[in-house]
Order: C-alpha cells, then structure tokens, then sequence
C-alpha cells in the first residue's frame, strides 16, 4: 500500500481530521459501522475486528513514522478496534449498542488503569493498545450487565 492509503486507513479518511472530538467521531462511526456488521452476520464483526487491529497497528505506526506525531488525535483506527471489541459481546439491539458506544468511550478518555499503562507501547503498537485494552474493559461491563438484564 502506498503512504496515502496507510494515512487514509490511519484516519478514517477525512474522519479523523474533524476538528472537534476525532475520537469520539471515529468511536461513532465504528458503533454504527459494527451495528450493521453484526446485524448480517456476528463473524462479520469478528473478521473485521481481527483485520483493523493488525492493519490498524501498521497504519498507525507508519503515520507516527511520517509525521513524527505518536498518538496523533487524527489516527482514529484505534477506535475502531476498541468499538468493535466492545460490541463483540452485544445482541443485535440498539439500546446494547449505545451502551457499548458510551462504555468504550468512559474507558477510552479515562484510560483507568492497565489502559493508561500500554498507550506507552512503542509506535503503533501503544496507539492500537489502549483502545483494545479499553474495549475489553467496556466489553466485561456489558458481559456484568447481561447477567443482570439478560436482552
């Protein structure tokens, strides 16, 4: 892939360089985006959860390498990795999908905990972490809660 397509794949095209919130944009975007994947088919989330997080990774790494910025506000991939992983555990039901949407995001601006401490990975890798760390997080909330309010 050339260097625009990693910068493209990197930020979600211009979606990335909104001018206010780029994350929670991004974070957005990826909820209705894994909404409908996981309407027509949950292995769809799955396989596309498994490609952004090893693409994204890449993508963002090269964009550090391009621009010199690490964690660029921009590189939005990373939020959808962590949306996604946040909506593997979620039926096919928007008010799931909202919870999920708004956990990730409590998890991902906070950065409690192990999610603060892997951002500081090396390239790509710490940009891609924290999202995926702060997914899971998000996605163990929602297991609790299905335990308790079963859909």
């Amino acid at each position: 892939m050339t260097p625009k397509l990693w910068e493209m794949l990197a930020t979600l095209g211009p979606i990335g360089k909104v001018g206010i919130a780029p994350g929670t944009v991004g974070s957005a975007v990826a909820a209705v985006a894994g909404y409908l994947l996981l309407g027509i088919a949950p292995a769809f989330l799955e396989i596309g959860t498994a490609l952004v997080i090893v693409f994204g990774t890449i993508a963002a790494t090269r964009y550090q390498q391009a621009t010199g910025k690490k964690d660029a506000s921009e590189v939005i991939i990373d939020e959808v990795a962590g949306q996604w992983i946040t909506m593997l555990v979620i039926p096919v039901d928007w008010r799931w999908a909202v919870a999920a949407f708004l956990l990730f995001r409590f998890f991902d601006i906070t950065k409690i905990g192990p999610i603060r401490m892997v951002e500081k990975w090396p390239a790509g890798y710490g940009v891609m972490a924290d999202d995926v760390v702060a997914g899971i997080a998000a996605a163990l909330c929602l297991v609790a809660a299905s335990l308790v309010m079963p859909a």
